[in-house]
């Protein structure tokens, strides 16, 4: 278990934050992967939650892009974490692997279930071998939307937005199932990458596999 210190804090969205921390010597991850974090203070280090790397795997610091949920009571780990200054510090653990790059392919994300793609799609980007991927994510308004100006920045990624509770924006504003993806997607023979909440996920797998779509084709956070 390492104790890093928080280095910088920057807002992202309304109540997602950026934060950019230390790494230790020979910590190594690979993009998708994620660790356990836990807040580095009394009562709290032994509450771990599970997040992934959002900086390139080759960055000086680590860095994770974070929702806070604020409906808990002053009793969860994100909420606690927003009130926390550079300097404070976060316990980290071993990494292990979530959402795994198998190749060209769509990236389906709800909400914050869009962070571990954040990582691949840098490094794709990075390693100009964009062409050929697309993103696609539902949000519950464009306000929510992570990190748009960047994903739409990345020359070869397509992307789609959708959010089903702002009827004022001009995205569309489409459920993803499968009346959405056989507009959307014109090849199910594909990589298809799924993250969000579970129900949607769960889902998205049947739906995928009932358009086509081969199960060892599909990758999931499990």
């Amino acid at each position: 278990m390492h104790s890093v210190k928080i280095l910088d804090i920057a807002d992202v969205t309304h109540n997602v934050r950026r934060y950019t921390l230390e790494r230790p010597a020979g910590y190594a991850f690979k993009p998708g992967q994620a660790t356990e974090v836990s807040l580095d203070e009394e009562g709290w280090r032994d509450r771990k939650h599970p997040f992934t790397f959002t900086a390139l795997a080759d960055d000086p610091h680590l860095e994770f892009t974070i929702k806070s949920y604020f409906n808990t009571g002053g009793d969860g780990v994100t909420e606690r974490l927003y009130g926390y200054k550079p300097g404070q510090s976060l316990l980290l653990r071993d990494v292990w692997g979530t959402i795994t790059y198998k190749g060209p392919g769509t990236f389906i994300a709800g909400g914050a279930g869009v962070t571990p793609f954040i990582a691949i799609l840098r490094d794709l980007h990075h390693v100009r071998k964009m062409e050929g991927h697309t993103l696609i994510a539902s949000n519950r308004t464009e306000a929510d939307i992570i990190l748009r100006d960047e994903f739409e920045s990345f020359s070869g990624l397509d992307t789609i937005w959708t959010v089903i509770d702002d009827p004022r924006s001009s995205l569309l504003h489409e459920r993803i199932d499968a009346r959405f993806l056989e507009k959307h997607v014109s090849n199910f023979g594909q990589n298809f990458y799924l993250c969000g909440p579970d129900d949607m996920v769960k889902e998205l797998r049947g739906t995928l596999k009932d358009l086509g779509a081969s199960v060892e084709n599909v990758t999931w956070e499990k």
